[in-house]
């Protein structure tokens, strides 16, 4: 069983780089995309630990007790979200049509034309949820909520090959499940491919060699 991972996340595709990305891949099956905040900096939203303001009344505990603020942070991120198109990163996975696994709540895979997509977050609510948005869930997953995707998620790296890839994109390990994908991705023998870092170029570039094999 090879249970290999490849970090790249130069933002630099010299050939000293590339040495970090294995020839080898044009030989496997699928790829199996997983994606944190750090896909979505370059359509101009930010992560949640830089708005820790944001971050901090994503609480159901918060959502219970103070419901006008929540629906006001709410509304907040919407408006953000709404200013947002998907940029490259997200444009290349659905050209290629890469299978999506996502933290994010920004809808943006989708905007982008992906359509295997599995949220684990949930979504934001819609214009017409916005007045009972403290009583929604899933709209989005909250801190000390039931996450109803994680286990379509965990299902889906669990049927991951050793020859098949599992590319993070923008994800941190500050959550579990993050930790969890990517041991069980580990434990399966699949490549794994970390894009920490210039992902509207290195998305793309990471696909195309991928392809350019086949």
């Amino acid at each position: 069983m090879r249970c290999n991972t490849y970090i790249y996340c130069c933002g630099d595709s010299n050939e000293n780089n590339q040495c970090f990305y294995k020839e080898e891949i044009g030989g496997n099956n699928m790829i199996l995309a997983f994606t944190g905040a750090g896909i979505s900096q370059a359509s101009g939203i930010q992560t949640f630990m830089e708005r820790p303001d944001i971050r901090d009344h994503l609480h159901r505990d918060f959502a219970i007790k103070n419901p006008e603020e929540y629906r006001k942070t709410l509304r907040n991120l919407v408006d953000v979200v709404k200013q947002a198109e998907p940029n490259d990163a997200h444009i290349a996975l659905a050209e290629y049509n890469i299978p999506i696994l996502t933290m994010n709540v920004d809808g943006l895979h989708r905007s982008a034309g992906s359509e295997s997509v599995v949220e684990l977050h949930g979504g934001l609510p819609t214009e017409d949820e916005m007045d009972y948005a403290d009583q929604l869930y899933n709209k989005p997953v909250l801190y000390g909520d039931p996450a109803p995707n994680y286990y379509k998620a965990i299902t889906k790296v669990s049927a991951l090959t050793e020859d098949d890839i599992f590319l993070v994109i923008g994800a941190s390990r500050f959550t579990q499940i993050a930790v969890e994908l990517r041991e069980i991705a580990h434990y399966q023998g699949a490549e794994i491919i970390e894009i920490q870092e210039d992902a509207v170029r290195e998305v793309r570039y990471v696909l195309e060699q991928e392809f350019k094999n086949k």
